[in-house]
């Protein structure tokens, strides 16, 4: 049985818990070219029909279903699936957008946002999604999600692609987005006092500099980011990757990430970039980042 995650929010996105009231927009999305082609028919014809779909995936403990909403007017854009499937020794997760709400990041947003909110326990060893050979955005979406190819199913005389995310892999995401969002003051204070969960208590940060390096330990590297982020000189700020490569082994894991950042500093717009590198070692089961070394551009 699936623990139940009533919502999900990210930037731009806000995760629901499927309802009968979304009957509508279901109705819409399953008989869409891309639901029929690559899901398959499920035979809603009317609202009716809708109504009694979406009371099935109520009714069935295996499944939970997102409403995936837009925060800018709650306009009903997707679902995220969580499905433990008879045939699959893991959950897999599936999502489905409309045409018109592709190919602008919506999926991978909402998606990773709910890979995130796993309770730990569920997610076990690993976490799996099947698509088919044909769907190649969906093929590239798991990819850029990290999902790595495993093998290839026949169900129901159909071959369908199997995926998957290791826990670790999931861990590390969230430990890398916690790291960055640390930093973002654009609605609320930074909870600075985070950086002792996610890092070693002697990891080092080091920002390469024109001249060298300057190394901090976690209380030298916090303290005068602190007072910028709050003291008004810095406002509006936030951080965050836009490319990102991880590679793990064993207990101890190697990130390689490319980030913007912007934000008004001291009155004037102010924009970004560069690159981290994190390592990370997991102790007792759980991921620590135990060192950063950062660069920005030029």
């Amino acid at each position: 049985m699936i623990d139940s995650i009533s919502e999900v929010s990210t930037k731009r996105l806000h995760l629901t818990e499927l309802s009968v009231n979304d009957h509508s927009f279901i109705f819409e999305l399953v008989n869409s070219p891309g639901w029929l082609s690559f899901i398959g028919d499920r035979n809603v014809r009317s609202g009716t029909d809708a109504i009694g779909y979406i009371e099935k995936v109520i009714a069935n403990p295996d499944i939970q279903y997102w409403t995936v909403r837009l925060k800018d007017g709650r306009i009903p854009i997707g679902i995220i699936t969580l499905i433990k499937r008879p045939y699959l020794d893991h959950y897999d997760i599936g999502f489905a957008f409309l045409e018109s709400y592709m190919g602008k990041g919506y999926s991978a947003e909402a998606t990773q946002a709910v890979l995130h909110a796993l309770p730990e326990p569920l997610l076990a060893d690993k976490i799996l999604a099947i698509t088919t050979e044909a769907n190649i955005r969906s093929i590239k979406l798991l990819e850029k999600l990290n999902f790595f190819y495993e093998t290839t199913l026949e169900v129901d005389n159909k071959a369908l692609r199997q995926y998957a995310l290791s826990a670790d892999q999931v861990q590390i995401d969230k430990l890398t987005q916690a790291f960055f969002a640390l930093f973002t003051n654009t609605a609320e204070a930074p909870q600075f006092d985070l950086i002792t969960e996610l890092c070693h208590e002697q990891a080092q940060i080091i920002k390469k500099t024109a001249d060298g390096a300057e190394i901090y330990d976690l209380g030298s590297f916090i303290e005068p980011r602190k007072k910028i982020l709050t003291d008004g000189t810095l406002t509006g700020f936030s951080e965050y990757e836009v490319q990102a490569e991880t590679r793990i082994i064993g207990q101890i894991a190697q990130r390689l990430s490319r980030y913007e950042k912007s934000g008004v500093l001291q009155g004037n717009d102010y924009r970004g970039s560069g690159n981290k590198m994190l390592h990370f070692m997991k102790h007792e089961g759980k991921w620590q980042i135990i060192q950063v070394i950062w660069e920005d551009n030029a």
